[in-house]
């Protein structure tokens, strides 16, 4: 297996590192914003990470086809991150939480213009055998800079900035992705295909993808968003201030298993990480509803919880990038994020909905079930598909 990563892998890992160092300066205060600021409850949350997951869902589906079909995917990219690094700082500025709705709504059309795309080049530019690897190192770069983000959100708290002026100081990084990718990204990307590939057909996918794609689904409807996550910790009596650091401790631990988890995948197959991973998370679901208090007891399980999420990213889309149909890379990707991105919303809203009429222990219990679920779902694919 070559160890040398291409350019395109690279710089697009380095972008992300970037654009989450951005985000991240802004997501793990989101809701403290809404609930704090702007008197929003628990279903206000769910309904604006939910939708914002959601809103673009379609539009990777759209986004991976136009790649197809010959787009530039380095143009569908930096028009994505420019969307994105243009409308996120304005969240400082908002005066309601249907401002932060449109906002992070639009935030979310920039992803949903770019995911596909981007992957696809990833994918395009490795072999199967060192796909998992590069596309850890993609992961593990964009959790390092969900490091950095909430760490420089910490230091302007502690320095006195209130949450608006932290929001409006993460146009700095995003100025710096955008002069990344415009001089960065390699100019020579795909010609434009003479004839459009004909339409993916769903039966052309084989079983493995098929049960990824629907699995992934199921994991996005009982994904508890993170969100949700820092206020379960600040009900255990974790401060306002320290929520950035143990943000950034969770992405800690996201960068550094990514890489790792991605190239296990290369090395041991795709199934057995995505089980062991999946697998984990119901465990970690189940603490979280039946556990005690404490602050060492909450971190634990937060960094748990991101432990589980990082193992197996890699591993997923590598497994897209394996078995999706060379015409419709693009368009592989922009389904598998899309039907994810739908069952966000719902997911999202139902978790929100249960936590504020029958608790967070509820709710967690509910999320581990569909996530076990899904686990059976994948398996059962893989199963009958080598039985074959």
């Amino acid at each position: 297996m070559n160890l040398m990563l291409p350019r395109t892998v690279i710089v697009l890992g380095l972008v992300s590192f970037l654009n989450d160092t951005a985000s991240e300066m802004i997501t793990p205060l989101l809701p403290l914003f809404l609930t704090l600021s702007l008197g929003s409850g628990p279903a206000v949350v769910g309904l604006v990470e939910g939708l914002a997951e959601a809103s673009a869902s379609l539009l990777k589906l759209v986004s991976g086809r136009l790649a197809d079909r010959g787009w530039n995917p380095k143009r569908l990219v930096l028009g994505g991150y420019g969307l994105s690094n243009s409308a996120r700082p304005l969240i400082g500025l908002a005066l309601g939480w249907g401002w932060v709705l449109l906002l992070r709504f639009l935030d979310r059309i920039g992803k949903g213009l770019r995911t596909a795309p981007r992957d696809a080049l990833i994918a395009a530019a490795t072999g199967a055998d060192g796909r998992g690897r590069a596309f850890g190192f993609h992961r593990a770069l964009d959790n390092a800079g969900a490091v950095l983000g909430p760490l420089l959100a910490f230091l302007l708290l502690q320095a006195g900035l209130p949450l608006e002026q932290v929001f409006l100081g993460s146009v700095v990084p995003g100025i710096l992705v955008l002069g990344l990718l415009g001089f960065g990204l390699p100019g020579s990307l795909p010609a434009a295909r003479p004839a459009p590939p004909p339409r993916l057909r769903w039966s052309a996918l084989d079983a493995p993808l098929r049960g990824l794609i629907l699995a992934s689904a199921g994991l996005a409807l009982a994904a508890v968003p993170e969100a949700f996550l820092v206020l379960w910790a600040h009900e255990r009596g974790l401060a306002v201030a320290w929520v950035p650091l143990l943000w950034a401790a969770a992405s800690a631990v996201k960068a550094l298993l990514a890489l790792p988890a991605g190239s296990l995948s290369d090395r041991i197959g795709r199934l057995p990480v995505l089980a062991l991973g999946w697998g984990t998370r119901i465990l970690v679901l189940l603490a979280l509803a039946l556990g005690r208090d404490g602050t060492a007891f909450t971190w634990t399980l937060f960094l748990l919880y991101a432990a589980c999420l990082a193992f197996t990213e890699g591993a997923e889309r590598a497994l897209v990038g394996d078995r999706a149909p060379p015409a419709h890379k693009g368009t592989a990707f922009g389904l598998y994020h899309m039907l994810s991105g739908l069952a966000a919303l719902p997911g999202a809203l139902l978790f929100g909905g249960i936590w504020q009429l029958w608790g967070a222990s509820v709710a967690f219990l509910c999320a581990a079930a569909v996530v076990a679920a899904s686990l059976a779902l994948l398996l059962g694919c893989a199963s009958r598909a080598a039985s074959r």
